[in-house]
């Protein structure tokens, strides 16, 4: 593992990134304290986030990604109410005005 000066980084971006690529995490470092680490990808990353559009689509909240394999799927089962039940409750509200 190495650390860069925030600095220095920005002058040699690209050799930090090749060492990232090649499985080593590069600490990033302003006035001696970490604020960053670079390193190779995970192989339990989504899928999703290996797009860089679909990574900000995420991040901005427009889409969120499948489970992964493996993963319980949200839990399914009875309504809690009749959509009769809430039509008659949301007729009910809007007439109180």
């Amino acid at each position: 593992m190495r650390s860069v000066e925030i600095n220095a980084l920005k002058s040699r971006l690209g050799e930090y990134v090749r060492l990232a690529a090649g499985g080593e995490t590069v600490l990033v470092t302003d006035r001696g304290r970490v604020v960053a680490e670079i390193g190779p990808p995970r192989e339990t990353r989504s899928p999703v986030l290996a797009d860089p559009m679909l990574a900000d689509a995420e991040w901005k909240g427009w889409l969120t990604p499948a489970l992964s394999p493996g993963s319980e799927p949200p839990r399914s089962g009875p309504p809690e109410a009749a959509l009769s039940v809430l039509l008659n409750e949301l007729e009910g509200d809007r007439s109180d005005r």
